[in-house]
């Protein structure tokens, strides 16, 4: 049949470099700082793989700070495909989203009626052709749903987001503090963020780049860490954030004015 030895030279290389354990290592957004991309098994967050990302207190509610966040860190997406975002509230704020510098002509918004519409949009769309990234507010998945995200991602090669938030004023989901554990053992990584204290120039007036408190509680085949992270300059390059300081003990790094939030 033609085009059957190629195929099968292919299969021989592929087989191959699994047994010389020369595997081709996966595709990464590297954070651009090798005190972060020191955290992951291949020099930065993975792509073709989904990673859940929360807040704490007030930030379980709103999400402002998580989302904030979440949509610089898939900014560099942005220019290969359509970003979709699923919601459950139209309270998404795109000048915000402009302020960081996200392109908004390549977001589509979708209201979903309840958390498990969410997942089954996030999962369509994590598998539609043309999409780079996708973001789903939830609580947390369980496992079988986790297990069903990761497989649309690894379709296409997309890259997920679960964006933990619970309903304004409701109370901790069903399944409690557990539902993290369950929801991200499936995820490629998990994050706790909320907002920090931002800093202007020194010698200027008002406000600097809005800053976060990260938490990477989870990594797959890496370690945790806490940083105080920033929106870079364009003029610093193509990386998203810039690292302010490393966290020891997950203490919030202090002496610094003024709070910003960016959502």
């Amino acid at each position: 049949m033609p085009g059957a030895k190629p195929a099968l030279s292919a299969l021989r290389a592929q087989i191959a470099a699994l047994e010389a354990g020369t595997r081709t290592p996966p595709p990464v957004l590297p954070f651009g700082d090798p005190r972060l991309d020191g955290c992951f098994p291949a020099g930065g967050l993975q792509r073709g793989g989904w990673h859940e990302v929360g807040g704490s207190g007030l930030e379980e509610e709103t999400g402002a700070a998580p989302a904030a966040f979440a949509a610089l860190l898939l900014r560099p997406l942005a220019a290969k495909g359509a970003v979709v975002w699923v919601m459950r509230r139209d309270d998404l704020h795109a000048p915000g989203l402009m302020g960081l510098g996200f392109p908004v002509e390549r977001l589509i918004q979708v209201r979903a009626r309840d958390e498990a519409e969410v997942l089954s949009v996030l999962e369509d769309a994590l598998a539609t052709v043309g999409v780079a990234a996708a973001i789903g507010e939830a609580e947390a998945p369980d496992l079988k749903a986790g297990r069903r995200l990761q497989l649309a991602c690894e379709r296409r090669g997309s890259t997920g987001v679960l964006l933990r938030r619970r309903p304004y004023g409701g109370p901790a989901g069903p399944r409690g503090s557990n539902s993290r554990e369950v929801s991200g053992s499936a995820a490629q990584t998990r994050w706790r963020i909320a907002a920090a204290p931002s800093q202007p120039p020194p010698g200027e007036p008002g406000l600097g780049p809005p800053r976060w408190r990260v938490e990477l509680e989870r990594c797959r085949g890496g370690r945790p860490g806490a940083w105080i992270l920033e929106q870079a300059e364009a003029a610093d390059g193509p990386h998203p954030f810039r690292l302010v300081s490393q966290l020891a003990d997950h203490d919030v790094a202090a002496g610094e004015p003024e709070l910003r939030l960016v959502g």
